[in-house]
């Protein structure tokens, strides 16, 4: 989450404007971390389905903006908070770990992973796949393009 007008999410006002991502998954995922920073509470169980209909408590009634993903870079200025996809950010010249004034943490659910078939478990060529995936080369790339503001969805050896 990103703001041009405040350094942290306690500094939000009453009636603040957020913009949010209007598709469906980044919408409940945004939601989500709302909720976690302790700023709404979401209907129980809802989890990435969550629309700003599923907010049941908003105390600074803070109100969502829904707009398409890729434009909320531009209406930083506007809003009091935008939250930004990463790819989105980094585009738009912003550093996640400097920028942000929230941020999911390393157990966000949103990390990469390499999924497979049951039956495909044992494909030599899906296995060099996921060693090569897994390797230090990559961790390095990932970390030299984008800083620490991604987490990586695998351990080290």
């Amino acid at each position: 989450m990103y703001s041009k007008k405040i350094s942290s999410l306690d500094e939000l006002k009453n009636r603040a404007i957020i913009a949010i991502p209007n598709d469906p998954t980044n919408a409940g995922r945004v939601l989500m971390l709302f909720e976690k920073a302790g700023l709404i509470k979401l209907k129980e169980g809802i989890g990435l389905e969550a629309t700003v209909y599923d907010i049941v408590e908003n105390p600074k009634r803070l109100q969502f903006k829904e707009l398409e993903a890729a434009q909320l870079p531009r209406v930083l200025p506007d809003v009091d908070v935008a939250a930004i996809n990463t790819t989105y950010a980094i585009q738009a010249g912003l550093d996640p770990i400097k920028d942000a004034v929230y941020m999911e943490d390393k157990d966000s659910a949103y990390v990469n992973i390499i999924a497979v078939r049951k039956e495909d478990l044992d494909n030599l060529l899906l296995q060099e796949l996921v060693r090569a995936y897994h390797s230090q080369e990559v961790a390095d790339f990932v970390y030299s393009k984008f800083g620490n503001s991604l987490v990586l969805g695998f351990s080290l050896p």
